[in-house]
């Protein structure tokens, strides 16, 4: 009999948890981990934010699901690692905290023959002094919580502009709120609801709407951008996305590392090293990720965090220093196994990068100023499915399986931001993408990109599918009839 723990019950933690529940007999232990009672669906938090869905659409309680499928629960939070066990416990195991209830305060250690990390990132916040969403007029939706608070804001803020003069304005500031922030395509999908959402609300005249970014060019999405087939013709992302922007009115401030918000006041340093200020009545800024700061200890309790851990958790990647020009998509992980502990692994978010996409750059005063790689969506379920099917194949065999790979250098991704909301009056712009770490040797002419998978459309078809993947995901983490037929 083999126990299976996963840490985090997000897109990767669920993902694994549902795969290898389906295809493992009832003998073997599936145990979810999280401090969290709830699935969410992330990215339809986008709607709760502009209030065209209510949080309850976009997240279900998991014990209930979770109880009928025969996937163990506990919830808490992951306090550290002991991957060769200890004295009195002879199995590796992860010591958790309990959060909530009569064990709240209390810790325990939970052994397993498999870990499985998906805690995703700590959203960092604090990072930014002044950033804590609800705070300072600016918001979030990296979280349903997050998202309905911001739907409040921006709603009172409509209000308010339904009874001023016609020549009274407000600002609205929409982008990144670190130096370096990922997640841009969240922040993007939101500008452009919002700026519906203005309209369908006839306030829009009054409001002057910003994208800030850490970004170099419009469209890096962390990516590093890319060319792309739009109308049968190539079209680089970042004229797409000023395209989309102009004809919508929206400006935009690139280089932007912000670094402190005040009460309507976001404080940000340029890439030529130069310190500015943005004003504004409302603001959804996305944080920083970083990892949770775990720390790991071997049998004798001395610490060996730095065989686990570098911020995120170490996979199969090839962590050598070196310069921007020699970085390969041969550096990216395929496995994501933690190469010391070869029971342990990181699917999603929770691995560390080898290093970034976009290629990094510095303020004239020394301050890396270019988002983080995004790891989101796609990435996360796919990787979350084959670290899955990595261990079931080597529980029935007996042996170590690493059949199933897949590296962000081998793998597309497909995003879809839509604006607006129903049947007939949504937008989509629809953006796929193959590889997502471009591969410059296989596609020298191109960006590092395969023109004939990676391609931009614009209108009403694209948000279409957002609103159907909206259904399919939901169904599918709620292990529907057929719910493994639906592809990551």
């Amino acid at each position: 009999m083999a126990k299976i723990v996963i840490l985090g019950a997000g897109i990767a933690g669920h993902t694994a948890a549902t795969h290898l529940r389906r295809k493992l007999s009832g003998e073997h232990e599936v145990i979810v981990i999280s401090p969290n009672r709830n699935y969410q669906w992330v990215p339809s938090n986008i709607w709760v934010g502009i209030g065209r869905m209510k949080s309850k659409e976009v997240h279900f309680p998991l014990i209930p699901l979770y109880k009928k499928h025969n996937i163990g629960y506990i919830q808490a939070k992951a306090v550290s690692f002991h991957p060769e066990g200890n004295a009195v416990e002879k199995k590796p195991y992860v010591k958790i905290e309990f959060l909530y209830g009569e064990k709240a305060g209390t810790v325990e250690n939970v052994s397993y023959d498999y870990l499985i990390n998906a805690t995703g990132p700590k959203l960092a916040f604090d990072l930014t002094p002044g950033l804590n969403p609800g705070t300072n007029k600016a918001f979030s939706v990296c979280t349903y919580d997050h998202a309905d608070h911001a739907w409040q804001g921006l709603h009172d803020l409509i209000q308010k502009l339904k009874k001023t003069n016609p020549s009274e304005k407000a600002k609205i500031l929409i982008g990144t709120g670190h130096p370096k922030a990922t997640c841009q395509g969240a922040a993007f999908e939101y500008i452009l609801n919002v700026e519906q959402e203005l309209h369908r609300h006839k306030v829009r005249d009054k409001v002057d709407i910003t994208w800030i970014s850490n970004e170099y060019k419009l469209g890096d999405f962390g990516m590093d951008g890319m060319l792309m087939s739009v109308g049968g013709k190539p079209m680089p992302s970042d004229e797409l996305v000023e395209m989309v922007f102009e004809d919508r009115g929206i400006q935009w401030i690139l280089g932007a590392g912000v670094n402190k918000v005040e009460d309507g006041i976001a404080h940000y340093e340029n890439l030529e090293g130069e310190y500015k200020s943005e004003n504004f009545d409302f603001a959804m800024l996305i944080p920083a990720f970083s990892g949770h700061g775990f720390n790991a200890f071997d049998k004798n309790d001395a610490d060996i965090t730095d065989k686990l851990f570098k911020g995120f958790m170490l996979v199969d990647a090839d962590y050598t220093p070196k310069p921007y020009e020699e970085w390969t998509v041969q550096d990216w992980p395929e496995t994501y196994q933690n190469p010391s502990f070869r029971n342990i692994f990181a699917p999603g978010i929770a691995f560390a990068p080898p290093h970034t996409i976009s290629k990094p750059r510095k303020s004239k005063n020394g301050t890396e100023i270019f988002p983080a790689p995004p790891r989101t969506g796609m990435p996360s379920g796919i990787t979350a499915k084959l670290v899955a099917d990595n261990i079931i194949d080597s529980i029935k065999s007996g042996k170590e399986s690493l059949h199933h790979k897949g590296s962000m250098g081998n793998m597309g991704a497909a995003c879809i931001a839509s604006s607006g909301y129903g049947i007939l009056k949504g937008k989509g712009i629809s953006i796929t993408t193959y590889p997502i770490v471009p591969d410059y040797i296989k596609y020298p002419n191109s960006g590092g990109r395969d023109l004939n998978k990676t391609f931009g459309a614009l209108g009403l078809a694209g948000h279409w599918v957002k609103l159907s993947l909206h259904y399919a995901f939901i169904y599918k983490a709620k292990m529907k009839p057929f719910w493994w037929l639906i592809p990551e």
